[in-house]
Protein backbone atom coordinates (compact mmCIF):
# COMPACT_ATOMS: atom_id res chain seq x y z
CA UNK A 1 0.00 0.00 0.00
CA UNK A 2 1.70 3.27 -1.08
CA UNK A 3 2.13 6.02 1.46
CA UNK A 4 0.47 9.29 0.56
CA UNK A 5 2.09 12.64 1.12
CA UNK A 6 5.75 11.56 1.11
CA UNK A 7 7.80 12.95 -1.73
CA UNK A 8 11.41 12.35 -2.65
CA UNK A 9 13.55 15.44 -2.25
CA UNK A 10 15.57 16.45 -5.28
CA UNK A 11 18.38 18.99 -4.82
CA UNK A 12 18.44 22.09 -7.01
CA UNK A 13 21.61 23.57 -8.41
CA UNK A 14 20.83 27.02 -6.99
CA UNK A 15 20.57 25.60 -3.45
CA UNK A 16 24.03 24.06 -3.46
CA UNK A 17 26.79 25.74 -1.45
CA UNK A 18 29.99 23.80 -2.16
CA UNK A 19 32.45 23.61 0.71
CA UNK A 20 36.24 23.26 0.51
CA UNK A 21 38.05 20.27 2.04
CA UNK A 22 41.82 19.91 2.46
CA UNK A 23 43.19 16.36 2.58
CA UNK A 24 46.80 15.59 3.50
CA UNK A 25 47.99 12.58 1.48
CA UNK A 26 51.33 12.09 3.28
CA UNK A 27 51.74 8.43 4.17
CA UNK A 28 48.13 7.42 3.46
CA UNK A 29 47.42 4.66 0.91
CA UNK A 30 46.48 5.88 -2.55
CA UNK A 31 43.21 3.93 -2.71
CA UNK A 32 41.98 5.18 0.68
CA UNK A 33 42.60 8.79 -0.27
CA UNK A 34 41.00 8.31 -3.68
CA UNK A 35 37.78 6.86 -2.27
CA UNK A 36 37.51 9.65 0.29
CA UNK A 37 38.02 12.27 -2.42
CA UNK A 38 35.55 10.60 -4.81
CA UNK A 39 32.83 10.57 -2.13
CA UNK A 40 33.39 14.28 -1.38
CA UNK A 41 33.40 15.22 -5.09
CA UNK A 42 30.15 13.36 -5.77
CA UNK A 43 28.43 14.73 -2.67
CA UNK A 44 27.57 11.31 -1.26
CA UNK A 45 28.46 12.56 2.22
CA UNK A 46 25.49 14.97 2.14
CA UNK A 47 21.93 14.01 3.02
CA UNK A 48 20.68 15.83 -0.11
CA UNK A 49 22.78 13.77 -2.54
CA UNK A 50 21.17 13.70 -5.97
CA UNK A 51 22.93 11.64 -8.66
CA UNK A 52 22.16 13.95 -11.61
CA UNK A 53 23.01 17.24 -9.84
CA UNK A 54 26.49 18.48 -8.92
CA UNK A 55 26.09 18.22 -5.13
CA UNK A 56 29.77 17.67 -4.32
CA UNK A 57 32.38 19.92 -2.75
CA UNK A 58 35.80 21.21 -3.75
CA UNK A 59 38.72 19.05 -2.59
CA UNK A 60 42.34 20.15 -2.21
CA UNK A 61 44.86 17.32 -1.82
CA UNK A 62 48.29 18.34 -0.51
CA UNK A 63 51.53 16.32 -0.20
CA UNK A 64 50.62 14.13 -3.18
CA UNK A 65 54.30 13.27 -3.66
CA UNK A 66 54.35 11.45 -0.30
CA UNK A 67 51.28 9.28 -0.94
CA UNK A 68 51.62 5.77 0.47
CA UNK A 69 51.99 2.92 -2.01
CA UNK A 70 51.50 -0.63 -0.74
CA UNK A 71 52.87 -3.89 -2.12
CA UNK A 72 54.99 -3.95 -5.28
CA UNK A 73 52.97 -1.31 -7.13
CA UNK A 74 55.98 1.01 -7.50
CA UNK A 75 57.62 -1.60 -9.74
CA UNK A 76 54.58 -3.24 -11.35
CA UNK A 77 51.88 -0.59 -11.90
CA UNK A 78 51.91 0.98 -15.37
CA UNK A 79 50.08 3.94 -16.90
CA UNK A 80 49.29 3.75 -20.62
CA UNK A 81 48.63 6.58 -23.06
CA UNK A 82 47.85 5.87 -26.69
CA UNK A 83 47.86 8.70 -29.23
CA UNK A 84 45.93 6.74 -31.85
CA UNK A 85 48.87 6.52 -34.26
CA UNK A 86 51.07 3.52 -35.04
CA UNK A 87 53.80 3.32 -32.43
CA UNK A 88 51.99 5.93 -30.33
CA UNK A 89 51.69 3.85 -27.15
CA UNK A 90 53.51 5.44 -24.23
CA UNK A 91 54.01 3.48 -21.01
CA UNK A 92 55.26 4.93 -17.73
CA UNK A 93 55.62 3.33 -14.34
CA UNK A 94 54.15 4.52 -11.05
CA UNK A 95 57.59 5.43 -9.71
CA UNK A 96 58.26 7.72 -12.71
CA UNK A 97 54.80 9.34 -12.49
CA UNK A 98 55.23 10.04 -8.77
CA UNK A 99 58.61 11.63 -9.44
CA UNK A 100 57.47 13.80 -12.38
CA UNK A 101 53.74 14.44 -11.84
CA UNK A 102 52.45 13.26 -8.43
CA UNK A 103 49.17 15.11 -9.01
CA UNK A 104 48.32 12.94 -12.04
CA UNK A 105 48.55 9.75 -9.97
CA UNK A 106 45.80 10.88 -7.60
CA UNK A 107 43.70 12.40 -10.41
CA UNK A 108 43.88 9.14 -12.36
CA UNK A 109 42.85 7.08 -9.33
CA UNK A 110 39.94 9.41 -8.50
CA UNK A 111 38.77 9.56 -12.13
CA UNK A 112 38.35 5.79 -12.11
CA UNK A 113 36.07 6.01 -9.06
CA UNK A 114 33.74 8.66 -10.44
CA UNK A 115 30.69 7.90 -12.60
CA UNK A 116 31.33 7.57 -16.32
CA UNK A 117 29.23 10.52 -17.52
CA UNK A 118 29.49 14.21 -18.37
CA UNK A 119 29.01 15.23 -14.73
CA UNK A 120 32.31 13.53 -13.83
CA UNK A 121 34.25 16.17 -15.79
CA UNK A 122 32.72 18.88 -13.63
CA UNK A 123 33.52 16.89 -10.50
CA UNK A 124 37.14 16.49 -11.57
CA UNK A 125 37.30 20.23 -12.15
CA UNK A 126 36.67 20.65 -8.43
CA UNK A 127 39.70 18.50 -7.55
CA UNK A 128 42.93 20.39 -6.89
CA UNK A 129 46.06 18.29 -6.26
CA UNK A 130 49.46 19.63 -5.17
CA UNK A 131 52.71 17.72 -4.66
CA UNK A 132 53.83 19.80 -1.68
CA UNK A 133 52.18 21.14 1.48
CA UNK A 134 51.31 24.58 0.02
CA UNK A 135 48.26 25.47 -2.05
CA UNK A 136 46.78 28.77 -3.34
CA UNK A 137 43.27 28.12 -1.97
CA UNK A 138 43.74 29.41 1.59
CA UNK A 139 40.99 32.05 1.23
CA UNK A 140 38.34 29.58 0.04
CA UNK A 141 39.18 27.08 2.80
CA UNK A 142 39.07 29.84 5.43
CA UNK A 143 35.68 31.01 4.15
CA UNK A 144 34.34 27.46 4.42
CA UNK A 145 35.60 27.16 7.99
CA UNK A 146 33.87 30.43 8.91
CA UNK A 147 30.65 29.22 7.29
CA UNK A 148 30.79 25.90 9.16
CA UNK A 149 31.47 27.69 12.47
CA UNK A 150 28.50 30.00 11.88
CA UNK A 151 26.19 27.06 11.18
CA UNK A 152 27.45 25.16 14.25
CA UNK A 153 26.75 28.05 16.67
CA UNK A 154 23.49 27.63 18.58
CA UNK A 155 20.78 30.21 17.95
CA UNK A 156 20.13 32.53 20.89
CA UNK A 157 16.70 33.64 22.02
CA UNK A 158 15.44 30.27 23.22
CA UNK A 159 14.67 29.27 26.82
CA UNK A 160 17.75 29.25 29.02
CA UNK A 161 18.49 26.45 31.45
Amino acid sequence: MPTKGLKTYSAKTAEMEPLWHVIDAAGKPLGRISTEVAILLQGKHRPIYTPHILTGDFVVVVNAAQVGITGRKLELKKYYHYSGYHGGLKVSGLRDELAKHPDRVIQHAVRGMLPKNALARHMLGRLKVYGGPDHPHQAQVAATLKLQAKVAQPQSGGPEE
